[in-house]
């Protein structure tokens, strides 16, 4: 415990801004304030064995092991990192990590603990890390050239807002698992007709273009009326001009969007839902980050949709070794009331899918989800 504490003094010599403090500017945006104000560490431990875990996937549950910032707390004394080791009795130990998204994205998250687990065994950083956030600021005077419909204006959120607040409804997570199998399935859904380019049939399209048209079909039906909107995350590094370096240690992510009624979702055909998710990552060039950062300089914007989808897919945690070795497991833990769906790797080089739905719409995303693939795919 020790060693990982002293590790994490080590890191903030090179990470500093993650002793920081989100505030406010005059124009009601986030910002860090380097203060030095620390992060949070908390050592704890557990009765239990590690084995009494049972299956490992990304459970709600294991928010037990992660420090979560007390969101009574003003933002400006909220910490922007926490970490908790917690030591299981058979002498296991999990790693549990709070992290504003404000302050790193998971590439930079994933160099982090890379270069902790070296501080840890006192050796050299693995990877520099480079923490200058001026690549990424507006320009001046900003120059706005897309509409950006996936940032809504924070006035045009208030509007959203139900003017009656309804009785909460019960929600429910659950895990559902594609094998490599499956993804070929879907890929093969793709490939009919022969409509597509074969370069943009990618396992992460096909998987984020069925689970849009599962979740907003459960949610909504085949409403004609009722368009959904789809987000999910981009590395920005190697598309904006220049690049940003691949040690880039803050959040270079950027939202992709596609958008359809539900009536198109449900009637038609795979490879048309396909195309429309790959067109937004096309959509996302030099020109149009930019454009991004001026539109959210002008006004304050937020990132809205009816699926987001967030992937951990492929960042390889695995890799890390630590003092102790290699880490047995290594996942994203959802909060409970997000609404976003976590691609996290699968067995058999397939992919877990978690989703929260309310209790009265899951049975329908259930059913729409083992349409092709069958009930015994549910769980990792």
């Amino acid at each position: 415990m020790e060693m990982i504490r002293s590790g994490m003094e080590k890191a903030l010599v090179h990470y500093d801004f993650l002793a920081g403090r989100l505030k406010y500017d005059e124009k009601g945006r986030q910002e860090i304030d380097c203060d030095g104000a620390g992060v949070s560490y908390v050592m704890a431990s557990s009765e239990l064995k590690l084995e009494d875990l049972g299956e490992l996937y990304p459970n709600p549950a294991f928010l037990q092991l992660i420090p979560m910032p007390e969101l009574t707390h003003e933002l400006e004394e909220r910490p922007l990192f926490a970490i908790q080791a917690t030591l299981f009795k058979c002498g296991s130990y999990a790693f549990g990590v709070s992290l504003n998204h404000a302050a790193m994205d998971g590439v930079g998250f994933l160099t982090f603990f890379l270069n902790l687990a070296c501080l840890i065994s006192n050796q050299r950083l693995a990877i520099t890390p480079y923490t200058n956030r001026e690549l990424l600021a507006a320009r001046s005077p900003p120059r706005v050239t897309f509409s950006h419909p996936e940032y809504v204006k924070l006035e045009e959120i208030v509007k959203m807002l139900p003017t009656r607040k309804s009785p909460p409804e019960d929600h429910e997570f659950k895990q559902f698992h594609l094998s490599s199998k499956d993804i070929s399935t879907l890929k093969e859904k793709a490939r009919a007709g022969n409509t597509l380019d074969p370069k943009i049939i990618t396992n992460f399209n096909v998987v984020a273009a069925y689970i849009w048209k599962c979740k907003s079909l459960a949610t909504y039906g085949p409403d004609e009326n009722k368009t959904s909107t789809l987000l999910y995350a981009v590395d920005i590094r190697r598309k904006i001009q220049p690049n940003l370096p691949s040690s880039y240690a803050g959040n270079g992510v950027f939202y992709a969007y596609a958008k359809a009624t539900c009536r198109d979702l449900d009637t038609s055909p795979f490879p048309n839902i396909v195309k429309m998710v790959s067109e937004g990552v096309a959509r996302i060039t030099d020109e149009y980050i930019r454009s991004a950062i001026d539109s959210c300089q002008v006004s304050v914007r937020f990132p809205i949709g009816d699926v987001i989808v967030t992937s951990w897919w492929k960042l390889d945690f695995g890799e890390m070794e630590f003092e102790w070795g290699k880490p047995k497991y290594f996942c994203p833990v959802p909060d409970p009331k997000t609404k976003v769906v976590m691609l996290s790797p699968g067995v058999d080089k397939g992919v877990g899918v978690l989703i929260r739905l309310p209790s009265s719409k899951m049975e329908k995303f259930c059913s729409l989800f083992y349409k092709d693939f069958g009930p015994s795919q549910s769980r990792l």
